[in-house]
């Protein structure tokens, strides 16, 4: 301690010494020290007194402490002596407690008595107590004839208490309080039923008569208590009454749930039998009935329960879970595609819509958001698979129905109908269209991604039915050429065909773009796509066919002997293609340009097959320069008419081979022959040797040596063929005779 007090001391110098040396540090300061010297014995005699001040206070409470410990000290031993005086009287008395047990057996008996007492006027009225309760009952006074009730079954219970008090094994007297009071049971079976039939009827007694439902629901708690103080007694005593617990609440709940079911399942009035939109009338009772019923259980029934019960919700979660059973039980019945439909558009949309379970007036009461699905995700997926598969089945149908109604205008004697611009069309393509466009409207109800498929499905079906609608013009072609007279608008409906490829690729496009986000094309579109190019160009080639038939005769006029001398058969040929053309005119673009392009190179690829057949030699120069002529001179007369069905467009090209190998007969030098031939060849390099050779011989004056020379000179330098937007020569043939010369030579 006293090493501590010096080492104490040292630090407390140290520390003065520092705080003076800080005052003093400049020469001015010197004259303050009496002053700092003042402060510093100021703050000393402060520091001192607040310390005298702590220590007498410790010193107080030591001293109040030490007196409570003493007061404390002497309580104890007072308790140590008391309990010693207690349990020497209490070992005095035990033999005086065993005494006094006929005294209790007095005082049990007494309280039976008193409780008999007490009850006797409820047992010898029993009888006639009963009777005004059944008739209360019967009266729908149920508030008093519960009352009644009670004090029935309180008198039993307390009487029965009393003596399983006395003797529990005494079930002789048990049973005779219990048959006495049998009828008691009786009544409250009766007050119950009457109970359920009000709960039964709530949506409508709360309308009518709220008071009675308020009343059933006060009787309800009130048995609820009894029961719970019943329950209590158990478990301390072991007693409970007859036919307690009643649970009334509980019954109260299902009961309640029974009625909501059997409202929902009521709803269905009429059958498929009897009226094939019976599901579409369902659910929209079952709509009308949910709503307007938790409107009034949001307005009215609230008011009559509890608030303890939660009613809105509950009511709210039956319904559900109501409409959740009956929906079920819908979908696993055999439906058809249109039922489903209705069925999963009312499930999926309908349901949380405003129209329903998300009217204004029921969100502010219950987040729908919080609801578990009416019908599980494997269910939903299994309907629209079912859906799916008799789409399939069904389209399939329609469509072949479809096309067979279509086949049988073709055979009409009538022209097909022409829309607003005079373009022929059947009803083929509005029909197909509609019906999808009819689907799809009922899948986009369902969700994005349904109606998505089902219009893949459609396009699916669509290139199948493509595939037969080619097909079935192909036999109607076939069916034509076996009697050309049949049938009488051939033309006209092949016209049709085509242009309804052209409306199938716009509805299809008009389809993809309303029905599907995605601008990626589908797995179905190139073959579709190739399919109405295909069924348009043989169209189109079919009708070509039927102008070259009639044009055959005078076709194998051309470059004849008779036609040498004179004869019109390019002016037939002229009036002809122009009179189908007048026809042609009503196929829709690009197909009718294309149709005009094909019809030119085909007629100037007849032509030159007449020259390469060797129908004519010519013997002299004058038969070459007249034979001449007349090729350029017709020649002209196909420009003229191409250009005036194209509308003025460039035609030249192909009829100016015609006037090439004209200038090749017409050339009156031999010697030039080289030349000219060469110029034909560098105009049209897809010419072949044969063909040449076929020109040379018809001219008749070409020489051995000079064919010879010529084709050699030719082949050493003959034109790169990297290929032509439009051959002329590549699909003509050179007849064998011709094959035969080229290898002579």
């Amino acid at each position: 301690d006293c090493k501590w007090a010096a080492e104490t001391n040292r630090e407390a110098v140290a520390t003065a010494v520092q705080r003076v040396a800080g005052m003093l540090q400049r020469s001015d300061q010197l004259d303050k020290v009496e002053q700092y010297r003042r402060r510093e014995a100021r703050k000393k005699a402060s520091v001192e007194a607040r310390l005298k001040a702590a220590i007498q206070s410790q010193l107080d409470g030591v001293r109040t402490g030490l007196s409570q410990l003493h007061n404390a000290l002497g309580d104890v031993k007072d308790i140590q002596n008391s309990l010693a005086d207690v349990s020497k009287d209490w070992r005095q008395s035990i033999n005086t407690i065993e005494n006094l047990k006929d005294v209790k057996d007095a005082v049990v008996q007494h309280s039976q008595l008193a409780s008999a007492v007490e009850n006797l006027k409820n047992i010898f009225s029993v009888p006639e107590i009963v009777a005004d309760t059944q008739v209360l009952i019967e009266q729908a006074e149920l508030l008093e004839a519960h009352r009644k009730l009670m004090d029935l079954e309180c008198s039993r219970d307390d009487l029965m208490y009393e003596q399983y008090r006395m003797d529990s094994k005494n079930t002789h007297d048990m049973n005779l309080i219990r048959n006495y009071f049998g009828e008691v049971q009786g009544l409250s079976d009766d007050l119950a039923k009457q109970l359920w039939m009000v709960l039964q009827r709530a949506m409508g007694t709360v309308r009518r008569d709220p008071t009675m439902l308020v009343s059933v629901v006060r009787i309800i708690e009130r048995e609820e208590k009894i029961d719970r103080r019943m329950l209590d007694r158990k478990k301390q005593t072991g007693f409970i009454p007859p036919g307690r617990p009643k649970s009334w609440k509980e019954k109260m709940f299902e009961v309640l749930e029974g009625t909501v079911t059997t409202r929902i399942e009521g709803s269905q009035s009429v059958t498929r039998e009897a009226d094939k939109m019976w599901m579409v009338r369902l659910l929209e009772i079952t709509r009308k009935y949910v709503l307007d019923d938790l409107i009034v259980v949001k307005n009215l029934m609230v008011q009559c329960f509890p608030p303890h019960y939660n009613t809105f919700d509950r009511f709210f979660k039956l319904y559900h879970n109501a409409v959740s059973m009956r929906v079920q039980e819908l979908a696993a019945e055999d439906l058809e595609a249109n039922e489903i439909v209705s069925l999963l558009t009312w499930v999926l949309n309908t349901y949380k819509s405003e129209e329903m379970m998300g009217h204004p007036e029921l969100l502010t009461e219950y987040d729908i958001n919080l609801m578990d699905p009416l019908l599980p995700q494997e269910v939903v997926d299994e309907l629209l698979s079912k859906y799916l598969q008799t789409f399939t089945s069904n389209i399939t149908g329609w469509l072949r129905k479809a096309l067979e109604t279509d086949k049988k205008d073709w055979f009409k004697e009538t022209e097909p109908e022409a829309d607003q611009d005079g373009y022929y069309q059947t009803t083929l393509p509005a029909i197909v269209f509609q019906m999808f466009e009819q689907n799809l409207q009922v899948a986009a109800q369902i969700n994005e991604t349904f109606k998505e498929q089902v219009l893949k499905l459609c396009l699916k079906q669509m290139n199948s039915f493509l595939v037969r609608y080619r097909e079935e013009a192909i036999a109607y072609k076939e069916d034509h050429l076996r009697d050309r007279q049949l049938p009488q608008c051939y033309v006209q409906y092949m016209i049709a065909i085509i242009n309804n490829c052209h409306t199938f690729k716009e509805s299809i496009n008009s389809l993809k773009k309303k029905y599907f986000k995605s601008t990626e094309p589908t797995q179905n579109d190139a073959a579709i796509e190739k399919t109405l190019n295909d069924v348009a160009k043989d169209g189109c080639q079919f009708l070509l066919d039927e102008v070259f038939l009639d044009l055959e005769h005078h076709l194998n006029e051309l470059l004849t002997r008779k036609w040498l001398t004179g004869t019109h058969a390019v002016d037939t040929i002229c009036v002809t293609v122009e009179d189908y053309f007048n026809d042609f005119a009503k196929i829709k673009k690009p197909f009718n340009t294309e149709m005009t392009s094909e019809a030119h190179r085909r007629v100037v690829v007849e032509y030159i097959k007449a020259v390469m057949q060797k129908r004519i030699t010519f013997k002299n120069a004058d038969e070459r320069r007249e034979g001449a002529d007349r090729m350029i001179k017709e020649a002209e007369q196909f420009k003229f008419l191409f250009r005036k069905l194209t509308a003025g467009e460039e035609t030249d090209r192909l009829c100016d081979a015609i006037a090439a190998i004209a200038e090749v007969f017409k050339l009156t030098d031999p010697t030039l022959l080289y030349l000219e031939v060469s110029t034909l060849v560098s105009k049209y390099p897809d010419i072949r040797e044969e063909h040449i050779v076929a020109l040379l011989a018809m001219r008749g004056d070409a020489s051995r040596d000079m064919k010879q020379m010529i084709m050699e000179t030719l082949n050493q330098n003959k034109p790169t063929y990297s290929g032509i937007t439009q051959p002329i020569f590549k699909d003509i043939t050179v007849p064998t005779a011709w094959t035969v010369v080229l290898k002579d030579l």
